[in-house]
């Protein structure tokens, strides 16, 4: 019988027995809640016949819940110091393959193309804190084909990545999510939960994968262009922050906005998504 890589006297054991040391440049922080895993991996909508893209493995906690649904698991890992410990924990999972890289120059068309062929595949992964949103972003823009990414990330960052856009809590991370997935925060994860115990609370959200953005726009690179520029100086009306970060008239930009029926004096947050594709349009960026 397997020992459960949520109890904490086995993974003191491995640590001491692998030489395995939590390094905070790769935000290391392990499950050690048996129930948190399992919820994951049904969250995700994997089953039979889907391949999985984890990253970050660290001890296969996770790996081992996604291997028991999924027809295939690859995880992509930074430390290579986990090689042989995952050698022992992953035993007997023989659809799992650990390729240890830097997720973030991973070539992730090819990785589908070569691993998972014509399965459906979908990402589920506790991130680590530090990287979160740019690993969200690698996921969509580079839209490699993957139907839905499940990852657990810190609250705060979760509320924001999962705003409506239009409301207070909107930043340029909701309306970029919203441009390619539809966003849920599915549960949440005490501190108490993980080993070391981190100061913050997490959610576990997915965010699936649209066919088709929920608006056309001349330019894609223009809207979000456009989108950054609006949210770099929040305190201050969208005209000014985008008037200060590119380098357009705040009248051309006040005018764009009335012509669109937009208070000349709206703030980033209040804008809906299809209120920047319509200003990015007009304003011919």
């Amino acid at each position: 019988m397997e020992k459960a890589l949520t109890g904490l006297s086995y993974i003191r054991d491995l640590s001491e027995r692998y030489g395995f040391r939590f390094d905070k440049k790769y935000g290391q922080n392990f499950l050690i809640n048996p129930s948190v895993c399992p919820r994951m991996a049904e969250s995700s909508g994997i089953g039979p016949g889907c391949g999985v893209i984890e990253i970050g493995c660290g001890f296969g906690t996770l790996t081992r819940e996604l291997a028991k649904l999924a027809s295939k698991v690859v995880c992509i890992e930074i430390d290579t110091s986990l090689e042989e410990l995952l050698k022992e924990t992953l035993t007997g999972y023989d659809n799992v393959k650990v390729i240890f890289d830097d997720f973030m120059n991973t070539d992730l068309s090819r990785l589908i193309e070569e691993e998972f062929g014509s399965m459906p595949v979908y990402v589920c992964a506790n991130l680590p804190y530090y990287i979160t949103s740019p690993i969200i972003m690698k996921l969509l823009e580079d839209r490699p084909g993957i139907e839905a990414v499940t990852v657990m990330v810190q609250k705060e960052a979760a509320r924001r990545i999962c705003a409506e856009p239009g409301t207070r809590e909107s930043r340029a991370i909701s309306l970029a999510v919203r441009y390619y997935a539809d966003a849920k925060v599915c549960f949440t994860v005490s501190p108490g939960s993980f080993y070391p115990r981190p100061k913050v609370t997490s959610s576990v959200i997915r965010l699936d994968v649209r066919k088709v953005p929920p608006v056309e726009v001349k330019s894609e690179k223009a809207l979000f262009r456009l989108i950054r520029a609006a949210f770099s100086q929040r305190r201050k009306t969208l005209a000014n922050s985008v008037s200060n970060s590119i380098g357009i008239e705040r009248a051309a930009v006040e005018e764009a906005l009335s012509r669109l029926g937009l208070d000349t004096k709206i703030r980033p947050e209040g804008m809906r998504l299809e209120d920047f594709a319509a200003l990015s349009d007009r304003l011919d960026m």
